[in-house]
């Protein structure tokens, strides 16, 4: 066949052919959703241009730990030695309102230092495959290298024979190649060992060795650096959220009233937490006709 007549067809193949996925990268936002590899579709880190989240300021009943995070996250975002994060405890507490609302503190005090990364519970296995792309980032504008990042997934916990958590341990332990240094993992969690009950003495029950067979599960929990305690809060907790919030919004209704509609709206709920709280509040902004 003639020589010019396969350049053509070599150069017309080229040209339908798609061309090669670019690695994602840390630009254009401080937030980003992970999407890992799909058959057909590239791995990519979806911008989030408006996190929704509320100001650290405002969330109330949580001290101590907000005071934990919060120095833990801005010394990351400086960019000195930093721990992997667990909080976990009772529903409805801001366990994920802190992690987002430590994230925006530390850019407000270092613009563009730190990006925050959503990673699904369902994608955890993939875990390695997102912190080689971070490893490899080279877009820290003040720095030159990689951007510093939080890879949060929200609601962790493993069910009964599942083995992503096998992932998050070789992550949190660093295997051979070791953690990337501008990465650290937060996450939260209904559960304090991230595993069912019922999981941990199945496992104890059936093994040759159950002390070392329940070890490998139950120390996940261990490998986070820091182990953060969410619990109930109690009614003055309560109406310190349901305040705090409603002084924010510039609500038009009196102490007394608001704390009276709180508890019938706590009583309705069979609970307080800061998520209460906050629908509450929603609920009276919209009664009230105050736009948010």
């Amino acid at each position: 066949m003639d020589t010019a007549l396969l350049t053509r067809i070599a150069e017309a193949l080229e040209r339908l052919s798609p061309p090669p996925a670019s690695a994602p990268t840390l630009q254009g936002a401080d937030a980003f959703v992970w999407h890992p590899a799909r058959p057909g579709e590239p791995a990519r880190l979806a911008p989030v241009p408006a996190v929704s989240r509320v100001g650290i300021a405002l969330l109330k009943g949580v001290e101590r730990q907000k005071e934990i995070l919060l120095a833990n996250t801005l010394r990351f975002a400086e960019g000195y030695p930093a721990n992997n994060a667990m909080l976990w405890g009772a529903r409805g507490m801001g366990k994920s309102s802190l992690v987002k609302a430590a994230h925006a503190e530390a850019n407000e005090r270092f613009p563009g230092s730190l990006a925050l990364i959503e990673i699904h519970r369902e994608d955890i296995r993939t875990l390695p495959d997102l912190l080689n792309i971070l490893r490899a980032d080279r877009s820290d504008p003040l720095r030159g290298g990689p951007r510093r990042a939080l890879v949060f997934c929200d609601d962790l916990s493993f069910e009964r024979e599942d083995a992503d958590y096998k992932a998050l341990k070789s992550v949190l332990d660093g295997g051979i190649e070791g953690r990337p240094a501008n990465v650290l993992f937060y996450a939260t969690s209904n559960r304090r060992h991230l595993m069912p009950r019922d999981m941990i003495e199945n496992e104890r029950s059936t093994a040759i060795n159950p002390g070392e067979a329940v070890e490998e599960k139950v120390s996940l929990s261990d490998r986070f650096g820091l182990w953060i305690g969410f619990h109930n809060c109690d009614q003055d907790t309560f109406f310190a959220m349901i305040e705090g919030y409603a002084e924010a919004m510039a609500l038009p209704i009196t102490a007394d009233a608001l704390r009276a509609a709180a508890v019938e709206w706590s009583v309705t709920r069979g609970g307080r937490s800061g998520r209460v709280a906050w629908q509450f509040i929603q609920e009276m902004a919209g009664q009230l006709r105050v736009k948010g």
